[in-house]
């Protein structure tokens, strides 16, 4: 299965955390950002991207702690392709989504790395 295929697919079976977090990025509400959801970059596909500001969002369930060091390769990938990448956590996004909001609108508020 190709990526565009594969994005298509996790695009339509989005987690409860992903669904939560696209209603609060998606139609420019966040800062007036543009956001991208389930977005091949590189050999990875991203939960969530702001390409106008090289932004990455990945909302991560509890199998990702026990793939960290994927998961640290996977975020190496990215950002050698020019993006910044924030994690947030399944549960935090459901529980404290204003937090998760907020620190996204802070790190929207830098500069983009050049």
């Amino acid at each position: 299965m190709n990526l565009t295929s594969r994005a298509r697919r996790l695009r339509r079976d989005s987690t409860d955390a992903e669904h939560a977090l696209w209603n609060v990025l998606r139609n420019r509400q966040l800062d007036g950002r543009k956001f991208r959801r389930q977005t091949p970059i590189g050999r990875y596909i991203v939960d969530f991207v702001c390409m106008e500001q090289r932004l990455v969002i990945e909302v991560d369930g509890g199998q990702h702690q026990e793939q960290t060091l994927q998961d640290e390769e996977r975020t190496q990938a990215i950002e050698s392709e020019g993006y910044r990448v924030m994690r947030f956590w399944n549960n935090d996004v459901l529980s404290d989504l204003d937090s998760v909001s907020d620190a996204i609108l802070m790190e929207l508020e830098r500069r983009p790395s050049p």
